[in-house]
């Protein structure tokens, strides 16, 4: 299904997630690909296309991510509501290894969602 997103909403997820990537901070100039639009809530589970449930996303994280919501923290076997780049602080959540290639979940849901989206995928960290 092909969504039609306007010029305004457009340019409001870009600035408000900094050309990047809303979950693995990536942006298009290193992975060669244009960044997705994501309801970080899909439609078919209630999810709006609206400012508030959209971010942008790298193409690999868009991809793994897939009809997700929860997944399971592999610290505590918790399981867990994936990140919303909309609701939560992304630095409260994450923060990158001392080589600034590796993401480092913070919490119950950095880790999760770090674990679901395979952040640290070799593909994506050969790029950064």
């Amino acid at each position: 299904m092909s969504v039609y997103f306007s010029l305004n909403l457009q340019q409001r997820l870009e600035a408000a997630d900094d050309h990047c990537c809303a979950y693995c901070r990536t942006s298009s100039l290193n992975t060669g690909q244009s960044l997705t639009v994501d309801h970080i809530i899909l439609q078919s589970q209630g999810g709006e296309t609206t400012f508030e449930n959209l971010c942008l996303a790298c193409r690999r994280c868009n991809e793994f991510k897939g009809t997700q919501v929860i997944a399971q923290d592999p610290l505590t076997g918790e399981c867990v509501p994936l990140f919303h780049p909309r609701q939560q602080a992304w630095q409260e959540h994450f923060t990158w290894d001392a080589a600034g290639v590796l993401l480092v979940g913070l919490t119950a849901v950095g880790r999760a969602t770090i674990l679901a989206l395979n952040m640290n995928n070799p593909v994506i960290v050969a790029v950064r």
